[in-house]
């Protein structure tokens, strides 16, 4: 008996009491990497299918040295363990696969109820692409953290069965002069209860702002109303394998980790967090960071500090998952550091809140829309193109980090931007906010 010959609903006697029947794959929990010191031990295990399975006990006994196991019944002749395990954690968006297998009726709820999740959040996408999504809330509270950062709450009535946000997450806001922006999420709440909806953002007032952060300093006020299109998360990675989590925030960038930073303290989650600002007077969030005590580090500008990232990536504990956000300067240094410590791309995740889509024109034609030729401008995106053209291309983050507007490469060369792919994907995909073809390229939608 193995993976590969075991269904889920297989009905086995064991002896001449007992009956079991097979309900869910095993998944090994992150204690695997610790015993044998191997990262990511645990979801290597089930990437290969060796994990064994659980039964549910259908009629009790005693059972003995050399008692006999039976195949009484099989049901789902078609759902091995092995291709159970292949759609609950390696293809987790096939919506055929998951509709069916949220129908298996054997499937333990553990399992079942991920497959159940995700064709409601499959129903969802297809609902929110016939209807508009942007929903109103009130800003009910504004509060200026530093002389150059406020944070604004805003909410929306309750949903009594609201699954709630995701964390690390971010939304996008359409303010009340129309600019639509991306803000990360620094709090929320709102989840399955009466109280309203609620959302939580740093945001500081940029220099070179192109209306967004000025407006929001200089013109919105508690009462006014504020369209939120969509909140997502853009953290991926083999996050729960992982033995520490290691921050590496400068600037407004802390407020893409404050929350994470939140909820792992919560559940007693080792991290540390190093955080570079202008000077003691430029740090938001005060009170939340210091509770923290040791683990927060930071490095003030106005003193001669300065963070040393190649240091800190190099000293990192065991098993780390490394967590960066920062002006443009900071992520290039850091995505240099990670490869020359050669942290692998499944182990960093790079949240960029700016980006650089401008370049050489190009042309692209989208296959699966009857072939048409679109072209794209110097300053615009290939996002923003295909939106203008066809109106029903998703979209979220807008500077590379999330993977939302992924599309299909067929055939052609990319300059890639963003850090949503890992290297192995960029043969096949693009990320249409950020990415540019050169010349021509063929995509599919």
């Amino acid at each position: 008996m193995n993976e590969r010959n075991v269904c889920i609903g297989d009905v086995i006697s064991v002896g001449p009491e007992v009956v079991l029947q097979v309900s869910l794959p095993r998944q090994p929990c992150f204690k695997l990497n610790h015993r044998f010191s191997l990262k990511n031990f645990a979801p290597e295990t089930y990437k290969t299918s060796r994990t064994g399975w659980y039964y549910r006990v259908l009629r009790e006994g005693n059972v003995s040295t050399g008692d006999e196991l039976k195949l009484v019944e099989r049901k789902w002749p078609e759902w091995t363990i092995e291709r159970v395990q292949e759609y609950l954690h390696r293809v987790t968006d096939n919506d055929e696969m998951n509709e069916k297998l949220a129908e298996v009726e054997a499937l333990g709820n553990e399992a079942r109820g991920q497959f159940k999740k995700r064709v409601a959040k499959a129903q969802k996408r297809k609902q929110q692409k016939k209807e508009e999504p942007w929903e109103t809330y009130k800003v009910v509270s504004r509060k200026m953290e530093t002389p150059r950062t406020v944070s604004l709450a805003i909410e929306a009535p309750a949903k009594p069965q609201f699954d709630g946000f995701p964390s690390a997450a971010h939304a996008k806001l359409r303010l009340p002069n129309g600019l639509v922006r991306t803000y990360s999420v620094v709090s929320n709440s709102g989840k399955k209860t009466e109280s309203p909806r609620r959302l939580e953002f740093g945001i500081a007032l940029d220099e070179n702002s192109r209306g967004g952060s000025r407006y929001i300093h200089e013109s919105v006020t508690v009462g006014d109303s504020i369209e939120v299109g969509g909140v997502t998360s853009d953290v991926n990675g083999p996050v729960s394998a992982a033995s520490n989590h290691v921050f590496i925030a400068g600037g407004i960038g802390i407020t893409a980790f404050l929350e994470l930073i939140k909820m792992y303290d919560s559940i007693n989650w080792s991290f540390q967090l190093h955080y570079a600002v202008r000077s003691s007077d430029d740090v938001p969030f005060r009170e939340q960071l210091e509770s923290y005590g040791e683990r927060v580090i930071i490095y003030d500008k106005s003193k001669d500090q300065r963070m040393d990232i190649k240091n800190i990536m190099k000293t990192m504990p065991w098993n780390s998952f490394l967590y960066v956000c920062g002006p443009n300067r900071m992520m290039e240094a850091a995505k240099a550091a990670a490869k020359e410590a050669s942290i692998p791309p499944q182990e960093v995740h790079f949240e960029a809140f700016s980006a650089d889509t401008t370049g050489d024109p190009f042309e692209v034609e989208v296959v699966n829309r009857k072939n048409k030729v679109v072209k794209v401008g110097e300053e615009e995106s290939l996002l923003e193109v295909l939106q203008r053209e066809f109106g029903d291309i998703p979209s979220s983050c807008e500077v590379g980090n999330c993977g939302t507007c992924r599309v299909t490469l067929k055939s052609g060369e990319v300059i890639h931007r963003g850090s949503a792919l890992m290297p192995d994907e960029k043969e096949s995909c693009m990320l249409t906010c950020v990415s540019r073809g050169v010349g021509r390229i063929a995509i599919e939608v």
